[in-house]
């Protein structure tokens, strides 16, 4: 009789509060028999916060593709692993994506639990229309970043983008030469942390707000989308 495989938790984290950390995550990954995280040393501090004391094993975009086969064969003997990242939803903007489609493919079951990731109260916080969006997490940062933007020209759903502290006024300079300086948008920085921000306007008046205020901290940018009117007036 073959052993029962294992489970793969994909376990989301907090982007800033470390109270954020969902019950159902601290149970997981207390009773996980392998916790893969982005940066051990990132991630023990959380662990240690909330009193778990799992074992540890790096899993990151540098090692992942050479890591995960061996993930694999522990899963499929039946133990229970743990993937986390240094904030948020592993995949989204994060690694987490290979391991959990190479365990889908053995046929172990990914199990991914609800929990903090950065996009959504940016989204929410915007005053801007949720009910359809679309992520495109982080731009090219060169080759392909001008073609990217120039596909979006025409995107009626709101759009939400990461960016760091030293490419957002470029940026947000981009996305109004592209879109247009007069497009609504906000930028929200250190979701969920002491300094958390929102600040709304037109990509115009968000770009000189940062030319005057030197950017600090991580940003989530959501910009709406082409309105039906504006669609006639190019038609």
């Amino acid at each position: 009789m073959p052993p029962i495989m294992g489970t793969l938790y994909i376990v989301p984290t907090p982007v800033g509060n470390m109270d954020d950390m969902t019950l159902r995550a601290i149970r997981t990954l207390r009773e996980a028999d392998l916790i893969l995280a982005e940066d051990t040393r990132t991630s023990g501090i959380l662990l240690k916060h909330h009193g778990i004391e799992g074992r540890m094993m790096s899993h990151h975009k540098f090692n992942e593709h050479a890591t995960a086969a061996a993930v694999v064969e522990r899963l499929k003997a039946g133990q229970t692993i743990a993937l986390i990242s240094d904030a948020g939803t592993p995949g989204i903007s994060d690694p987490g994506f290979f391991l959990a489609r190479e365990a889908a493919r053995e046929g172990i079951t990914v199990q991914t639990l609800p929990g903090p990731t950065a996009c959504i109260p940016a989204l929410v916080n915007s005053g801007l229309p949720c009910d359809r969006f679309c992520f495109e997490g982080f731009l090219p940062q060169k080759k392909g970043r001008q073609t990217h933007l120039e596909s979006l020209r025409d995107e009626t759903r709101t759009m939400v983008f990461y960016e760091s502290p030293y490419r957002v006024l470029k940026t947000l300079q981009q996305l109004a030469d592209v879109l247009g300086s007069d497009r609504q948008a906000s930028v929200s920085r250190e979701i969920s942390k002491l300094h958390e921000e929102t600040l709304c306007g037109t990509l115009a008046e968000l770009a000189e707000h940062f030319t005057q205020t030197a950017p600090r901290g991580e940003f989530v940018l959501v910009v709406a989308g082409k309105t039906k009117e504006k669609h006639q007036k190019d038609k």
